[in-house]
């Protein structure tokens, strides 16, 4: 049984529709990704599911209960915790008062990630712990993000666009992060238009074109079949 399933959502932004029976499941430990153009609907999958736009039908079901109707607050606290792709830290607090108010254990009151876990992971942001969050690079603000996320101890890590305008020698950097975060099994939605980054992480691939979900497959499934490539992924 998935940990996490999206069952047939539409969400809409006011009047304007973007999502249209979007459905997707996520077991435990697994890296799913979504991918596709621009505008298609990703993001707004992962707004749905964190409660930010919640959707207007269908159901998103958190190990047996449905929170789409919950406020964003409570299902970050049942285990989801969401990194968007504006990366949102504070830039007048320091890199480790970022880390220490999103301090919160788990939903079942375990703290696995601490201070020293995090710094372990991210072994630059240690070094500059004491340097305010508006003055970092963008690798470093997306280092961060992530940390600060896991300060709450999710079990199910949204990740939107994580290599969105890095470098890629910071790419590399944070895909193998990102590679060891999995390893610890937590289960990962990664929302990513850089190809390369999805076929070394995913699991399970899901494809979005105007909203709809028009290819689901495994990182092999997909590049065995180039025309699904050249067909939903290129300009």
């Amino acid at each position: 049984m998935a940990d996490l399933a999206v069952e047939a959502i539409h969400t809409a932004y006011g009047l304007s529709r973007v999502l249209f029976g979007v459905s997707l499941e996520v077991h435990a430990g697994e890296c799913i990704a979504l991918i596709g153009r621009n505008g298609v609907g990703k993001t707004t999958t992962m707004r749905s599911i964190i409660g930010l736009t919640p959707p207007a039908s269908g159901r998103v079901v958190w190990k047996g209960r449905d929170i789409a109707r919950l406020g964003p607050h409570r299902i970050c606290r049942m285990g989801i915790g969401f990194v968007p792709e504006d990366r949102r830290i504070f830039p007048e607090l320091t890199v480790w008062e970022n880390l220490d108010i999103a301090r919160r254990p788990g939903p079942d009151g375990k703290t696995t990630w601490r201070e020293d876990q995090v710094f372990a992971l991210f072994p630059d942001l240690r070094e500059i712990r004491d340097r305010r969050g508006g003055v970092l690079s963008g690798g470093q603000q997306q280092m961060l993000t992530i940390a600060r996320t896991l300060m709450g101890n999710p079990e199910l890590l949204l990740l939107d666009e994580p290599s969105e305008g890095l470098a890629p020698l910071i790419v590399a950097q944070l895909l193998q992060r990102v590679a060891e975060l999995k390893a610890t099994g937590l289960s990962i939605v990664l929302a990513e238009q850089n190809l390369q980054f999805v076929m070394a992480l995913a699991d399970r691939v899901y494809i979005l074109e105007k909203g709809e979900v028009r290819f689901t497959g495994t990182p092999a499934d997909l590049q065995a079949d180039k025309s699904i490539v050249q067909r939903f992924l290129t300009v």
